[in-house]
């Protein structure tokens, strides 16, 4: 293709976007944004073959895969050294990969693994500089449905102006594989800005989450202004979700899906699937939320207003309704309003309450909630 981009309509409170157009690579896979878990927000280093396979087993039994979640995904930890030809080996606590992902795929699920384009991955374990082909080969053998490639000591035998090359290697390896492999990268600096030019079907959009209210807000609030980057087959990742680690209440966790879903961000589960509260699967599994998330349109939200401790954010479907996420930031309820029209709707508009799932009565010209402190309120207008 003989251009980079394309422009595109996209209706969110009317406005035109510039999209960069996908190689086939991209247009192949994640057309909507990927949904599974990872393994590195609870347990970092501490993987095994078995604690994998318990955690694609609670996936299905939990009802997670029914909700849409498919990609197991071993984080950073799992690699060994690498043979006497230089092929890549698992360390002693995965034994074989490829029947690793034979049992994720025996279960219906999808295999994600870790590398990155440095010597070494960021916990110092061994990456794939100088052997991009050859891993991607492995990863295709085992059965590796997804890379995330994370930059770490990439930087130190990459220029800044070098970075999309050096993803795009990893990017080139995996087409010649023949495997269709769902490509995350995390790079440095305005990664969405050079994204076209790496193959990637997502990119992270910030440094990694931690499992606090301050921090997922902080992040949450970052993404503004990135929508015109985002849409089927390529897509900004706010990094994976922390709820049920604890570290938040219940309404904090439901900003946090709620956001996220807002976003049409990656649902990438990073709780301990084998004990969940009722409270966490009801969050993570609710039907109409997951729904705003894997809309086929693939458009981003905006951010319409902000206020102190209060924003709204609104994403347009392929319906022609909207998805409106009201939030305050801070303490005590707070009165949000917000008229229709700055929505991208008309004068009348049908109410439905995601989280509650429930219709709410019909509105005219203008949105008025409560929204309580650390909280979401989460409406689909038609």
């Amino acid at each position: 293709m003989s251009k980079r981009y394309m422009a595109l309509c996209v209706v969110v409170v009317s406005c035109v976007i510039f999209v960069p157009l996908l190689s086939a690579q991209q247009a192949r896979f994640a057309a909507t944004p990927p949904m599974g878990w990872n393994s590195w927000n609870h347990y970092g280093c501490n993987v095994s073959d078995a604690l994998i396979r318990e955690q694609a087993d609670a996936m299905v039994s939990s009802g997670l895969k029914a909700a849409g979640y498919q990609y197991v995904n071993v984080d950073d930890c799992w690699e060994g050294m690498r043979d006497a030809n230089g092929n890549i080996q698992p360390n002693d606590k995965f034994p074989d990969m490829k029947a690793l992902g034979d049992y994720i795929h025996s279960k219906g699920l999808k295999f994600g693994i870790y590398s990155s384009p440095g010597p070494k991955t960021c916990a110092k374990h061994e990456g794939s500089y100088g052997h991009e082909q050859q891993d991607a080969e492995s990863y295709a053998k085992w059965g590796v449905d997804y890379l995330k490639y994370d930059w770490c000591s990439a930087r130190d035998v990459y220029k800044p102006a070098e970075y999309p090359d050096a993803f795009r290697k990893m990017h080139d390896a995996l087409v010649r594989t023949g495997r269709p492999i769902v490509y995350s990268i995390h790079g440095r600096g305005p990664v969405w800005e050079w994204t076209a030019k790496t193959g990637a079907n997502l990119w992270r959009t910030t440094g990694d989450i931690k499992d606090n209210y301050a921090r997922m807000i902080a992040i949450a609030s970052a993404q503004s202004g990135l929508e015109q980057y985002a849409g089927p087959g390529h897509w900004n990742d706010p990094d994976m979700l922390e709820v049920g680690n604890g570290g938040m209440t219940d309404n904090e966790y439901r900003m946090h899906m709620t956001m996220w879903c807002l976003l049409a961000a990656p649902l990438l589960l990073g709780n301990d699937l084998t004990h969940m509260t009722p409270a966490t699967l009801a969050i993570l599994a609710n039907p109409e939320v997951i729904a705003v998330d894997q809309d086929s349109l693939g458009a981003q939200a905006r951010r319409v207003l902000q206020v102190g401790p209060v924003e709204v954010w609104v994403k347009a479907l392929h319906d022609g309704s909207r998805a409106v996420g009201l939030f305050n930031r801070e303490q005590g309820t707070i009165p949000i309003k917000i008229s229709l029209k700055d929505l991208g709707l008309g004068s009348h508009a049908t109410v439905r309450d995601l989280w509650e799932q429930k219709d709410l009565p019909p509105i005219s010209g203008m949105l008025s909630v409560d929204v309580g402190e650390h909280s979401a309120v989460f409406l689909k207008l038609h």
